[in-house]
Order: C-alpha cells, then sequence, then structure tokens
C-alpha cells in the first residue's frame, strides 16, 4: 500500500519563487471530499491523475495514484462539485528536500503553501526562509476543505 507523510506550512514570502527549478499548472477538483476518503481528480499541465486518499494516522495517510488520460480528466472536472481548485506548483530544492509551493488562483488568491513529504514522520529537515507556520494536521487547509479566501480568514 503507497502512503503519504507530509508537512504543510503556510508562505510567508515570496522568496520560493527565485528559488524555484520548475513551476506547473495544476487544476483539481474532488469527486469525494468524505471524512476519512477523498477522491480527486487532477491536471498537471498537460497530464492527469486520479487520486485516492484514505483518512490519516497522525501524519500518514493511505495514497493511490493512476495517471489517467487528460479528455477522462476534463470531463471528470465537471462531474466535481465547485470549487475546482486552480493553482501554480513551484518546486523550490532546499539543502536536499523537494519543497511544493502552491500559489493559488481565483477564489483562493492569495494563499500560498509549502509542503514536504517525507520518508518516516521522524524524518529531521531544515525550513526554507518562505516558510511560516506549520497547518500540518490543521483540516482547514487541505486542498479537499478549501473552498473560499474568506473561509480561512480567521485562521491565516
Amino acid at each position: 500500500m503507497a502512503t503519504e507523510i507530509e508537512h504543510k506550512y503556510l508562505v510567508k514570502s515570496n522568496s520560493y519563487k527565485t528559488m524555484a527549478t520548475e513551476s506547473h499548472t495544476i487544476a483539481q477538483g474532488y469527486l469525494s471530499r468524505e471524512s476519512g476518503r477523498t477522491v480527486r481528480v487532477r491536471t498537471w499541465d498537460d497530464t492527469a491523475f486520479l487520486t485516492i486518499k484514505g483518512a490519516a494516522q497522525g501524519m500518514t495517510r493511505p495514497e493511490f495514484e493512476y495517471e489517467i488520460p487528460a479528455s477522462d480528466a476534463q470531463q471528470l472536472l465537471k462531474l466535481c462539485p465547485p470549487p475546482v481548485i486552480i493553482k501554480t506548483r513551484h518546486i523550490v530544492n532546499y539543502e536536499g528536500e523537494r519543497w511544493e509551493v502552491d500559489e493559488f488562483h481565483g477564489p483562493l488568491e492569495g494563499l500560498v503553501t509549502g509542503e514536504l513529504e517525507v520518508p518516516n514522520e521522524e524524518h529531521r529537515f531544515n525550513l526554507p526562509p518562505f516558510v511560516g507556520r506549520e497547518v500540518t494536521g490543521d483540516h482547514r487547509f487541505a486542498n479537499s476543505q478549501l473552498t473560499t479566501l474568506e473561509a480561512l480568514k480567521p485562521a491565516l
């Protein structure tokens, strides 16, 4: 079984933009956002994926991801309840770690998060200078829960 272990942070400065080695356009929607399981459709530039995630135990949760035809993803995104999340993902390599910085657009404009997937929960790492408050485990910042920036303002 595949698993995902990640740390998530709010981003406090735009220094990630000069540190990024690549950037990608992502659109993602959720066919299911039920507690303990989500089914996500995502386009990543010209590639598409269907992802199923289970309930988290600490920072770890089961994750299954499959590449699907981009045309199928476009049709599946139309079946997702709004909003479909649009974001630019910037890849930053910092001290040997691969950070993913998501700059949200549309109703979530202004929200920027940084994530780091780690091999185990005990993995130690240093934070890049753009990283702010940790929001790992705060369900309001899970992509599947993001609806509008208004809903997040009290947490920011």
